[in-house]
This record gives C-alpha cells, sequence and structure tokens, in this order.
C-alpha cells in the first residue's frame, strides 16, 4: 500500500477526460466519465472484465475515437489531431499490452531496439546497444538480450513489453492488464516494476486492472469503473475497501485476499 504522495504534481493534469461516451451498437460501454491523471501519479481502473476499462486507455492512446467529449493528453486533444501530430504524440506514451505484444521472430534485443531504429534513425549503433542494455536492467533481465520470446516466461515477457515501451522515454504509461495469467509471485513483481518504473523514469501511469492486488499494490489513486461510469475514487481505502457502494463491497468481498 502506497502512501507517500509527494511524487505527484495536481498543478500538472497530464491527461484530462471529461463527458466522454463511447458506444458499440447497442453497448454503452462509457457513459459520460471525467477523469484527471496528474503527473506523476499511478493512476488504477479498476473494475470487472467488460466494463470498458481497455477501451478508455485505447481512447486515451488515440486507437478509438470517442463519440462524445474530449481527452486531452499533455495539452493536445486526442481526437482533433491529423495523423503526423497524433504519430508523434504517440511517441510520448508507452502502451504495456495484456499479451506484451512482442515479435516471436526477433530476439529480446531486437524486439527492444526495434521502436528506436524506426523512430530514431540518427541513432548509431552503438547508441541503440546502450539503451537496449539500459532497459534490461531497468526490468531485470540483462541475461535475456539473445534469447527469443518464445523462451521467456509470461512474467518475463511482461518485463521485456514495459521495457520495448520504456526505450522510448515515455511522459506516460498505460497498463493493460499487467498482471493477467500471472501466478501470484509473479504479480507481485510485475506490481514492484510498475512501481520501479513510476520512481525511476518518473512517468504518469494509467494501470487497468480487475486485480484488487494490483490496484492496491500500484494505485496513488483508484478509480472503479462499471457499467461505463467511476462509481468511487480516491485511495484503495476510500474507493473500495472503505466503500459503502454495495456494487463496489461485493466485487471487494469476491475477489480480495489481503
Amino acid at each position: 500500500m502506497k502512501k507517500n504522495n509527494a511524487h505527484i504534481n495536481k498543478d500538472n493534469t497530464v491527461v484530462a477526460i471529461r463527458n466522454l461516451y463511447k458506444s458499440f451498437g447497442d453497448n454503452h460501454v462509457l457513459r459520460g466519465i471525467d477523469l484527471d491523471i496528474y503527473q506523476g501519479e499511478n493512476l488504477v481502473v479498476l473494475g470487472r472484465s467488460g466494463t470498458g476499462k481497455s477501451v478508455l486507455i485505447k481512447i486515451i492512446a488515440g486507437l478509438l475515437k470517442p463519440d462524445s467529449g474530449t481527452v486531452t493528453v499533455l495539452g493536445q486533444e486526442v481526437d482533433q489531431l491529423a495523423t503526423k501530430e497524433l504519430d508523434a504524440l504517440r511517441l510520448k506514451i508507452g502502451f504495456s499490452f495484456q499479451h506484451s505484444a512482442l515479435y516471436d521472430s526477433m530476439t529480446v534485443g531486437e524486439n527492444l531496439a526495434f521502436p528506436l531504429q524506426r523512430h530514431n534513425r540518427s541513432l548509431s549503433a552503438d547508441a541503440v546497444k546502450k539503451e537496449v542494455a539500459r532497459v534490461l536492467e531497468a526490468v531485470g533481465l540483462s541475461k535475456a538480450l539473445h534469447q527469443l520470446p518464445s523462451e521467456l516466461s509470461g512474467g518475463q515477457r511482461k518485463r521485456i513489453g514495459i521495457a520495448r515501451t520504456l526505450i522510448m522515454q515515455p511522459a506516460i504509461m498505460l497498463y493493460d492488464e499487467p498482471t493477467a495469467g500471472l501466478d501470484p509471485i509473479t504479480s507481485m513483481d510485475i506490481n514492484n516494476l510498475i512501481n520501479e518504473v513510476q520512481e525511476s523514469y518518473h512517468t504518469s501511469s494509467v494501470i487497468i486492472t480487475h486485480d484488487l492486488t494490483c490496484a492496491k499494490s500500484t494505485g496513488d489513486r483508484i478509480a472503479v469503473l462499471l457499467d461505463g461510469q467511476f462509481l468511487q475514487t480516491g485511495s484503495f481505502e476510500e474507493a473500495v475497501e472503505n466503500s459503502t457502494n454495495e456494487q463496489v463491497k461485493s466485487f471487494y468481498d469476491y475477489n480480495f485476499i489481503d
């Protein structure tokens, strides 16, 4: 449980969401939500599967367009950006996908080098190697440089996926179900890594999860999403553990093991 929020700058809002709606046919996924994410903050969006959590971060990253409302990221309204401007903004956003999204035919080192080589062609081969070594050390997998993704465990692939986002030194990290499919010990390792990334890289993060242990371990603030709206927002204790909302209490009582 995190208690020291000195790293959060509430005078600097890096993501501002206002009256956001998104539907897919008759499925009304997001129903007029509002949310601010502050510089240096780990903000957890917590909820059951299918409640719109992943849709929300895809809208933040410009991968989906909202039906109405605004999403402003680092001062730019995302769905109003031209393709070139959106591509430039995405370089400042690290998206850690649920299934790591590594290239199976590439070694770990090649997977990490790829975004640098694609987006910063002026970097020398030596500079790329140094950056790859830096992020591998940051996620504790320096010895995995020449391995293929198929040779790694699920937890190791998650770490490499996070390393590949860190190599571009993003201002914002988006984590989509970072502990999904992992055993409890590996999940705690990933939770600790998320906190280490926040402290070492001074990132602002949105962490999408239905894992209450992940939420409690990583979140400076929790926003509970249900039926397309935020039911509660606050610390884990305020938003979840001591909530008087019957739906939140039911979710907590069914899922959480302290």
